[in-house]
């Protein structure tokens, strides 16, 4: 049987495997009730209120392949590659807020194709017309999370 033990030094009472596996999660290790409901540290394992922890583990070439994908996001290249990716972004989100873009008025494909062109020449006009005037972008927005991060 595998043991996780908690930031407390308590030993799991239960390893089971292949709990989620959609999710990604292969083993469950669970804690005992009776250790972690006392416990000075439980604010750090678990939000819940009586139950004890629970720890979902994934498989050890799932968890590398995640770390070395987060290692990569990281980087100066990888920003450079992603920036053209957040422009194209930046440009559907102004299509979806000003020219209703998720729904289309017409029935047919040509009549369809014929919005999606005139969207995308009213977007690029609008940004023409931002460039002339100067007009400032709007700066993206920060979630509350990245805030705090941001506020330290």
């Amino acid at each position: 049987m595998e043991v996780v033990t908690c930031p407390a030094g308590k030993q799991s009472i239960s390893w089971l495997p292949n709990t989620y596996p959609k999710n990604g999660m292969v083993f469950e290790a669970r804690f005992s009730r009776r250790d972690c409901t006392p416990c000075p540290l439980r604010p750090r394992c678990t939000k819940a209120k009586r139950e004890p922890r629970i720890i979902g583990l994934q498989a050890q070439d799932y968890e590398e392949a995640l770390q070395a994908a987060r290692k990569r996001q990281s980087t100066a290249a990888f920003r450079l590659n992603y920036a053209g990716r957040a422009g194209i972004g930046g440009t559907h989100g102004q299509a979806i807020r000003r020219c209703d873009l998720r729904q289309c008025r017409y029935i047919g494909l040509a009549k369809t194709r014929l919005q999606h062109i005139i969207t995308a020449v009213a977007i690029n006009l609008a940004r023409i017309g931002a460039w002339w005037t100067d007009t400032l972008r709007a700066k993206t927005r920060c979630s509350r999370f990245a805030a705090l991060h941001y506020a330290t």
